[in-house]
């Protein structure tokens, strides 16, 4: 009998063992991934670092929060995430232009946000040299935010959970103008877009190769339009007149520096993941790749400072028009676009 005792006793106590350690187990969360700038390898050093603006798990967590916050606008409709939707790479899917507080159109398309880090100016105009600084425009602009950065400061201190998060991300509860704009940077700066499939054909990754048709897209491409989109970001980051019929009173570049030469010209954009970030034109005229590159090919209107590559346009036929869509697709960076790190929810 009392063997039989000892073996249940065993067995019940084998049995508790096991619950115990599978609950200790189910209770062990994996350690969280810190959050990390990273270069691409096929990509140069960035113009902006964080040696001055530590990026930590909170402080990405808290620019995040501050991105998608529409109460931070005036009328409380309106938050950064709403002009730059991360499933058009961050750009305003179908809108020509900017849509702001009490329902105020903007006269410029919103840009799409990534690779930031890379860039020396900011904006069609690129009338703000800074990237922590950038996120003021759009919070001070009638047609955007309508705010300015006292107000939410003020707001932040009396809404819970902004005290307990800065003081995560930066060791204090206080709350100023300099802890907000490097909030904004550390979610805005990690925002890399390098893993296309051109991205991973360049890196010579094994099994990815272009098709002939992207090969000759791509080929295409280097002849016709890398003097202004060059590569790896697909854009020089200059200023040009690029024969558009101004039809608006957008002075372009020519509002930041008072020249003349600068008037209607405009930031080169980026090509990456421009299937997802139309329409097109720093006031969102197209709506198509096709109309893009039909502007090109019979649009482009003269100009005293009309860029010189373009003095006779850029002549596609059907077949080379087919074939450089094809290569600017292997531009789109799914794996950026779908990442839940960047996500509102």
């Amino acid at each position: 009998m009392w063997r039989k005792s000892i073996v249940f006793a065993v067995l019940f106590l084998s049995i508790a063992l096991m619950y115990a350690c599978s609950k200790n187990e189910a209770e062990i969360k994996p350690e969280e991934k810190n959050i990390s700038f990273i270069i691409p390898s096929n990509f140069p050093a960035p113009a902006y670092n964080f040696e001055e603006n530590k990026l930590t798990n909170a402080g990405f967590e808290l620019g995040k929060k501050l991105f998608y916050d529409a109460r931070l606008s005036a009328d409380k409709s309106v938050s950064c995430g709403s002009c730059h939707q991360q499933f058009a790479a961050f750009a305003n899917l179908d809108h020509k232009v900017s849509h702001g507080v009490n329902n105020c159109q903007g006269k410029r398309n919103a840009p799409p946000l990534f690779n930031l880090a890379w860039q020396k100016a900011f904006f069609w105009d690129g009338g703000v040299k800074n990237l922590e600084t950038s996120p003021l425009n759009a919070i001070t602009d009638a047609c955007e935010m309508g705010t300015d950065i006292q107000t939410i400061i003020t707001f932040l201190k009396g809404t819970a959970p902004y005290p307990e998060m800065f003081k995560q991300a930066f060791g204090s509860t206080e709350i100023n103008s300099q802890l907000v704009l490097k909030s904004f940077t550390q979610f805005m700066g990690i925002l890399v877009s390098g893993n296309s499939k051109y991205d991973k054909v360049m890196r010579k990754e094994s099994g990815v190769s272009f098709t002939a048709e992207e090969q000759t897209g791509y080929t295409l491409f280097k002849a016709k339009c890398t003097s202004c989109h060059a590569e790896p970001f697909f854009t020089d980051f200059s200023y040009r007149s690029n024969g558009l019929d101004l039809v608006s009173t957008d002075e372009g570049r020519s509002h930041i520096t008072g020249l003349q030469s600068d008037f209607g010209t405009f930031r080169v954009p980026s090509l990456r993941n421009i299937e997802y970030t139309g329409p097109y034109m720093h006031d969102g005229r197209f709506y198509s790749l096709d109309e893009v590159l039909e502007h090109y090919n019979s649009g482009v209107q003269a100009a005293q400072n009309l860029d010189p590559s373009l003095k006779n346009g850029i002549q596609l036929n059907s077949s080379e028009r087919a074939q450089i869509k094809a290569f600017l697709k292997t531009l789109t960076d799914n794996e950026f676009i779908k990442n839940t790190l960047y996500s509102e929810l």
